[in-house]
């Protein structure tokens, strides 16, 4: 939107802020970095950069500024909307094979998987932190995400990125690559991603059937160290989060 045809210039520069921030990745940025980003005054970025401080939406510390509980509290809370994930850390504890697992659930969020709940199990260290995304064709929970989408729905929601990162040897970077898995993923109920996001790592996943209209697209995954996952405990695994996927279904929905 143009400058001249911004209704809140203030609100939209806030929001570039937490964006600058969100996309340092924890390294904090200066004043002055910060204005030459906006293209707007020192005075007017560190008014600003008052306003958002006073509300822990941001941190100053000496090197500059970075993002503040705030965010973390409001982050969460846009996460316990979702009946899912208000249960999901129960259902993870009551199965004896998920509880020992990092499981996480995402959602769906344009071309990305948004991680948005993570149960520890004993496996720490493992899948990535809440907050972060993956692109859809390269994480277990994004072709999970995908798998409910016709072909066609998928070709047109991922061409225009193809083609996709090359985040490890293993990564699927075509389209076609992509729809081949997803056919796969279909027929056995999960996805799998062997070491095509983090090396080292085997992702195991299902969708998650919305609880009410208008919740977002939603999938529960583990993430196996891969030099443990051998078939027969992937399909455990597997089977498993299918059981999680039903118990975090809407009964009302079930026929």
């Amino acid at each position: 939107m143009a400058a001249d045809h911004d209704p809140a210039p203030a609100a939209t520069r806030s929001m570039r802020i937490l964006d600058l921030l969100e996309e340092a990745q924890g390294a904090p940025l200066t004043l002055s970095a910060i204005a030459s980003a906006l293209q707007i005054a020192k005075s007017s970025t560190s008014n600003l950069l008052s306003v958002l401080e006073d509300s822990n939406m941001i941190q100053r510390i000496p090197k500059g500024y970075r993002l503040g509980r705030r965010t973390a509290e409001l982050g969460g809370a846009f996460a316990r909307q979702f009946h899912q994930i208000r249960e999901f850390f129960d259902i993870c504890d009551s199965s004896d094979l998920l509880r020992s697992e990092v499981v996480q659930i995402t959602m769906r969020d344009g071309t990305d998987s948004l991680y948005l709940a993570r149960s520890e199990g004993s496996r720490y260290g493992l899948g990535i932190p809440i907050g972060s995304r993956l692109p859809l064709p390269q994480c277990a929970t994004g072709n999970a995400l995908l798998s409910r989408l016709t072909d066609d729905e998928i070709r047109e929601l991922v061409a225009p990125i193809a083609p996709f990162p090359q985040l490890t040897r293993g990564s699927v970077t075509t389209v076609d690559q992509l729809l081949s898995s997803i056919r796969q993923t279909r027929k056995r109920a999960y996805a799998i991603d062997p070491n095509g996001s983090i090396e080292g790592v085997t992702g195991v996943a299902v969708p998650i059937d919305a609880w009410q209209p208008g919740d977002p697209p939603l999938a529960i995954g583990a993430a196996l160290r891969s030099e443990a996952a051998s078939k027969a405990q992937i399909e455990l695994i597997g089977k498993e989060l299918i059981e999680a996927a039903t118990k975090l279904t809407n009964p009302w929905t079930l026929r």
